[in-house]
């Protein structure tokens, strides 16, 4: 493996696939003992990535089961 001209290095398929390295996933880096040892940041999933942003966004009182109504068009 070798560092790119970016200064980047790409993280091998297996390494990746073991340990859920998915696109966007927060890794943190630290030395130990002269070397370099990343790590997958604590509570950083993809969903809490994409969820984040979201969250207190809404600007309805509405509860779950009212909202499942008028989605599903019941009158009842």
């Amino acid at each position: 493996m070798r560092v790119s001209s970016k200064r980047q290095v790409t993280i091998p398929k297996p390494l990746h696939e073991a340990f859920a390295l998915l696109p966007h996933t927060a890794v943190t880096f630290r030395v130990q003992d002269g070397r370099v040892i990343i790590d997958k940041a604590e509570g950083s999933t993809r969903g809490t990535t994409i969820v984040a942003p979201m969250h207190g966004r809404t600007t309805t009182n509405f509860t779950t089961d009212e909202r499942m109504k008028m989605i599903r068009g019941d009158d009842a």
